[in-house]
């Protein structure tokens, strides 16, 4: 298989809220709209927020979000209304985690990744 390019689909509950909550809360940067969709950048990847859900999340399924600056983005997204689930903290496996959701309880898990951590190291250097 060869993959072109990705996508996460979320169907949500209420389509508007949550367009809104990815455009303007989190501050996504559109790619695309179409009639009953919109398509936010997503770091390396595309959200897709399609259609209409009836189900909800899953606790199952949640969307990791590298971010630069974890404490700087949790002040923000508080200023915005948004309080964390779970507020910022190393965890065992050595990335700083908080968790937010969107409007239809989708578990956003907003990572930082500190200097010293494996996930950093450049092993063209080994």
């Amino acid at each position: 298989m060869d993959v072109l390019s990705s996508r996460v689909l979320v169907h949500p509950r209420d389509p508007d809220a949550t367009k809104a909550f990815y455009r303007d809360t989190l501050g996504l940067a559109v790619y695309r709209e179409f009639p009953g969709g919109t398509v936010f950048f997503l770091g390396g990847g595309f959200l897709e927020v399609v259609g209409e859900g009836r189900s909800g999340p899953t606790p199952d399924m949640a969307l990791w979000l590298q971010v630069r600056d974890l404490a700087a983005t949790v002040a923000e997204l508080r200023a915005k209304g948004v309080e964390p689930e779970k507020g910022p903290q190393r965890e065992p496996w050595g990335l700083d985690e908080a968790w937010i959701s969107d409007p239809d309880g989708t578990r956003i898990v907003l990572v930082e990744i500190p200097a010293d951590h494996p996930l950093r190291v450049d092993v063209r250097s080994q």
